[in-house]
């Protein structure tokens, strides 16, 4: 009995390197792309945000952004919808729904009833988590503008904000 395997060939001999000239100017197309529809991404209401000196929280993926700008307007991401059908609104949106989390970017102007009535908007629709969006206080060393502080639970005593 031989170990040999079988005839040997006549000629053919199989490619064992993989082109990747084609990969790479796809990749770069994608890049490109990216680069220059991310800005575009990015844009929202413009709002004047409070300042706090609260730990940036990365956000791991997009999450539903109520904003309430200064002439109190709101919006669900770029959309202006009225505060009597933010409730609607927000239990039809299956992106809050499934997540059961969105963020609120509320102008440092607008009264905090308004946006109290915005949060138990989001609460009768379903949404558990509320985080708030807010700017790094001025001299602070942290540079993570717009990134998302967590907001109380309502569990615990809540911290005092020193003036």
């Amino acid at each position: 009995m031989g170990m040999g395997g079988g005839k040997g060939g006549g000629g053919r001999t199989t490619m064992s390197e993989i082109n990747v000239t084609p990969m790479v100017d796809v990749m770069l197309v994608l890049l490109i792309i990216f680069m220059v529809t991310a800005p575009l991404i990015q844009q929202g209401v413009k709002v004047n945000l409070p300042e706090t000196k609260a730990a940036p929280v990365e956000a791991t993926e997009k999450k539903v952004v109520l904003s309430i700008d200064a002439g109190r307007k709101v919006y669900i991401g770029d959309a202006e919808v009225a505060l009597e059908e933010l409730e609607t609104k927000l239990a039809a949106n299956a992106k809050a729904q499934a997540d059961k989390e969105v963020y609120l970017h509320a102008d440092r102007d607008v009264p905090y009833g308004v946006v109290v009535e915005v949060m138990a908007a989001a609460q009768r629709a379903g949404i558990s988590n509320v985080g708030m969006i807010t700017e790094p206080a001025t001299g602070s060393k942290a540079s993570n503008s717009g990134k998302a502080a967590p907001a109380s639970s309502g569990k615990g005593k809540p911290k005092e904000a020193k003036r």
